[in-house]
C-alpha cells in the first residue's frame, strides 16, 4: 500500500465500528463517481480528434460557401 491508502485506513481504523460503515459506504461512492468520470474523460479523449476534425470540415465548408443547414428530420 501506498502511504494515502494507509492513512485512510488508520483513519478509518481509528473510528467506532459503526462510523466506519458509513465511511466505507460514503467511500465507495466516491470511487464508484471517480472511475465513472475517468471513464467519461477516457471516452472523450478518444473521440476528441474526431470531433476536431469535422468542426475543421464544418469551418472550411462555411468559408468555401458550400455548408448546408443541418437538417434535423434526417437524423
Amino acid at each position: 500500500m501506498n502511504n494515502t491508502v494507509e492513512t485512510i485506513v488508520k483513519m478509518v481504523e481509528s473510528l467506532p465500528e459503526a462510523l466506519q460503515e458509513r465511511v466505507v459506504n460514503e467511500l465507495r461512492s466516491v470511487i464508484v463517481e471517480a472511475n465513472d468520470e475517468a471513464e467519461w474523460d477516457m471516452q472523450f479523449e478518444r473521440k476528441h480528434e474526431g470531433l476536431m476534425s469535422a468542426a475543421r470540415k464544418a469551418k472550411q465548408e462555411i468559408a468555401q460557401g458550400v455548408a448546408e443547414p443541418m437538417d434535423y428530420e434526417k437524423l
